[in-house]
């Protein structure tokens, strides 16, 4: 079998004959099994006392989505 034209011969990127690799990792049916970590616990809305997005242990006045975008409302509408 000829080499194409565009690939030199013996050139081991273009060899036909070198295995592949499987497309993706999960395809090998080896490799690191993910394991769920306990979820951090969050801070509680110092306005309403739904959880937030933050966490716990991060300093300040959390706000919940939902207060976070009322505030950023009242901000913009003040003048």
């Amino acid at each position: 079998m000829e080499p194409e034209p565009h690939s030199p011969p013996g050139d081991p990127y273009c060899d036909a004959d070198r295995p592949t690799a499987p497309a993706r990792p999960q395809d090998a049916g080896t490799g690191p099994v993910a394991v769920d970590a306990p979820a951090a616990p969050v801070a509680d809305c110092v306005r309403c006392g739904e959880p937030t997005e933050h966490p716990a242990d991060v300093g300040g006045a959390p706000l919940c989505p939902l207060c976070e975008w009322q505030q950023a409302q009242r901000g913009a509408c003040s003048g």
